[in-house]
This record gives C-alpha cells, structure tokens and sequence, in this order.
C-alpha cells in the first residue's frame, strides 16, 4: 500500500521521497504545484488545510504540515485513511514555552494542541502514529534559521556572530527522513512523541562560525556583542525571540529515539552546498 507524504517539497521531504522509493514504497507526494515527474513517485496537486484528491487505501501517511490542520483533516475521516501516521513537531514545544514574545507562545500552544489533536484523531480512527519533535533543522537550503544567514553573507560579505553561551544541536534533514522512514517500520514508537536532535552539541557561537567557515568565499566577521543585541531585539521585533535565547540551551536528548529506532544523527558538519547560494537574493 503507498505512503502519502504531506508537504513533500518540505526539507525533510527532499530526503525522504527517495528514501521511500529506494525502500520499495509505492510514493504519493502532495504538492500545491505541479511538480516534474520523479522515477517512483507520483505527484498529486493538493494541500491542507484545502480537499484533498481522491485517495487510494493508504498504508501510511508521513505529514510535515502544521499538527492541527493534520488533526482537523483526520477530524473529518469516518474511517481510517492509513495505517500509521509519522508527523513533525518541534522542540519548541519545551524550548520556547515560556517566550518572552506572545506571538511565539501563541505558535507553541498550537503546536502543542495540535499534537495533542493528533493524538485524540489518531485514537479514534485506530491509527498507528508517531510524533518527532526535532530541534534546528538545516541541510537542503530551505530551513529559515541558518541558510538565511549564509545567503544575506553573499552580497554583503559580513558575517554576524552573535555572543552566546547556550549549546545548539541541530539536525540534518535528512536524518530526520531517515527516523521518519524507521517509524514506519517500528511498532515500538507508535503512540509516542520522540525527541530528535543532531549527534553533536556545540555552543550557538560556534554553530554561527562553522556556518561561516563553510561559504565558499570570504566574509569579515561582525561579532555581535550584548549591548548591540540588546539594542537589535529593542528595533527588531522578530530578533527578541531569538536573542533572547542565546545563552539558552536547545538540546534534545536522543536516548529514546535512537534506541526505538536505531539511528545515529550526524555531528554538525556543513559545506556550501547546503544553503543553495546560487538561489541567493
């Protein structure tokens, strides 16, 4: 039976549709666009929270779009439409609960009642589901933390680097494609919402340097000290989050997910072909 992949132009679903086809799976990858003809995979035109095309009996879903227009979707389901169901949360959930920024407890109450949606659908309907919560997520040049940065570096050939003390653990998008694609052959990680960080923890300075060191042209570095990054959050709303948590820790702890799954995220290595420069501007 095929797999349904929501949001399959996502950066994880970049790495998970060949992953799918290189496993055998028969691949239904839903796209607002038309999309060019992929070997095993078949595009259909569509998106949530809008209808859907009509779908053939599903033996699993892998869903990267927002966890409550997932749940509204399952809501409206008299019957099950697949077996299982492998969807993305966030680590913010626990990272950014108690946010400064009222938009950004707004987005983590969401995201948490819409895990909590999903759960209660999934019951239901008798689906199997599965629930990752990944930390910073970078590798396909689509994420909106770390390729922005690379990219803004292009033109300008300044490179900021904030001061912070907090660890960061990102994770390669495809490694996370690589747990979504264990979920859907483990019984043992139904029912539950996983943890998933990189294979390293590394301080948020030295996270923004080895961005920096991979570019492929050189940039003059532009430290960001406290009081200019107080001033920056006073002028910039959307940085208050972000420099308010760079002395924070934004870890996972992959105990669970590694032993359910068997996988080993990668350490924090990049080049430049992971910020897709040539899309720069």
């Amino acid at each position: 039976m095929p797999v349904l992949v929501i949001g399959a132009t996502s950066q994880i679903g970049h790495f998970l549709l060949p992953r799918l086809v290189a496993g055998g799976h028969r691949v239904l990858a839903l796209s607002r666009q038309p999309r060019p003809a992929v070997a095993g995979v078949q595009w259909l035109q569509g998106s949530l929270p809008g209808p859907l095309p009509d779908l053939p009996p599903l033996g699993a879903v892998a869903s990267f779009a927002p966890l409550d227009v997932l749940a509204d979707w399952l809501s409206g389901q008299q019957s099950a439409p697949a077996r299982r169901i492998v969807a993305t949360s966030s680590m913010s959930v626990l990272t950014k609960r108690d946010s400064e920024v009222p938009a950004e407890r707004e987005l983590i109450a969401r995201l948490a009642a819409g895990e909590a949606g999903l759960a209660r659908e999934c019951r239901r309907l008798g689906i199997a589901w599965t629930v990752l919560r990944p930390t910073l997520i970078y590798g396909a040049g689509l994420d909106r933390s770390l390729t922005p940065i690379a990219r803004r570096a292009a033109p300008t050939r300044l490179f900021p680097l904030p001061a912070g003390r907090g660890q960061r653990q990102p994770v390669h998008a495809d490694d996370l494609a690589q747990a979504v694609v264990a979920c859907l052959g483990s019984d043992a990680a139904a029912g539950r919402i996983l943890a998933i960080g990189g294979g390293e923890r590394l301080p948020s300075a030295e996270m923004f340097a080895r961005v920096r060191d991979s570019l492929p042209f050189a940039t003059l570095p532009l430290p960001l000290g406290r009081p200019l990054l107080a001033l920056l959050a006073r002028l910039v709303p959307g940085a208050r989050g972000p420099v308010s948590r760079l002395d924070a820790d934004l870890i996972a702890d992959n105990t669970e997910a590694a032993t359910l799954l068997g996988i080993a995220p990668r350490p924090f290595h990049v080049d430049a072909t992971m910020w897709r420069l040539d899309r720069e501007g």
